[in-house]
């Protein structure tokens, strides 16, 4: 047993050296379980949900949660301000969040990788006036231009989609861009031009399959961060408009309760804190899955 252990630890010792990486054929366990648990609960929230979550009682103003002096059975986390349960508003809360990351991930990738292919493809003025347009996007500061797009078009769920895409469009534009330069070099985009394939054809039929992977990988890594911006927006009052049960609107709702409620405001910031580490250790291991770089290594 002893050499056995032994010839397996120099065996570890030996990849590491040789700058080889450990096979991570699974997903980690602990935030597949966190992100799973999120998805259900916002599909299921209707059904999870014990009460609703915009309707109150003033009569039930700041309960705390269970275990704690003045706490009901009735409200598992207490209740906000306004007499409405916390559980039930956390619940729909991770739906708004997922539906902001999904729809406006979507739309981005769409929008930023069309302007990237076209541009890689075309190359020439296309691709210097596509990219110039990328420049420009990328040196406006992110938040500021965030703020003033929800402010000229009032609070709502739509125009968090459209900041979500206004802000990350560029990212899927250039990465798209540096793959298809690369792609449309290879033998077999020759070969369907021989065959006579339209420029759009060969596109979208034998270019796109193979972006998939890089886009898959970043649109990952993104939502994480769609969630902290949607929750910013919302805390400053110009995403999510009150009272939608919104993780950023319920920080916002508690932030002057911290002493005497402190659950209003900690638990939906814990809410994110967790889910967008879980979203984000997922995202690392799908790029180490996918990114055909770190599967050379």
């Amino acid at each position: 047993m002893t050499t056995g252990s032994a010839a397996a630890t120099d065996s570890a010792d030996r990849d590491v050296l040789a700058g080889r990486r450990p096979d991570r054929r699974w997903p980690p366990t602990v935030p597949l379980v966190i992100v799973t648990a999120l998805v259900l609960c916002a599909v299921l929230a209707p059904l999870l949900a014990p009460h609703s979550p915009l309707e109150g009682s003033l009569g039930e103003r700041l309960v705390a949660p269970i275990g704690m002096e003045g706490a009901k059975a009735g409200h598992l986390l207490g209740t906000d301000r306004h007499g409405r349960d916390t559980l039930s508003r956390l619940l729909y809360g991770a739906r708004i969040s997922l539906s902001v990351s999904i729809v406006g991930i979507a739309l981005t990738g769409a929008v930023g990788c069309l302007i990237g292919l076209v541009a890689g493809f075309f190359g020439g003025w296309v691709d210097t006036v596509l990219m110039r347009l990328v420049d420009i996007s990328l040196s406006l500061p992110g938040i500021l231009i965030a703020v003033l797009l929800s402010v000229v078009f009032e609070p709502s769920f739509k125009n968090v989609i459209i900041v979500v895409v206004f802000l990350l469009w560029p990212s899927y534009a250039r990465l798209t861009r540096g793959e298809t330069l690369g792609i449309k070099q290879q033998d077999f985009v020759a070969l369907a031009r021989t065959a006579g394939c339209s420029n759009w054809t060969i596109m979208f039929r034998h270019i796109v399959p193979n972006l998939v992977p890089s886009i898959l990988v970043l649109a990952t890594l993104h939502v994480g961060y769609v969630i902290v911006l949607e929750a910013a927006l919302s805390f400053l009052g110009v995403g999510i408009p009150p009272p939608t049960p919104s993780w950023g609107v319920m920080v916002a709702d508690g932030r002057g309760l911290i002493e005497r409620a402190w659950w209003v405001s900690i638990l939906p910031g814990i809410a994110i804190l967790v889910t967008v580490l879980s979203l984000n250790i997922l995202g690392d291991w799908v790029r180490d899955r996918l990114d055909p770089k770190l599967r050379q290594v």
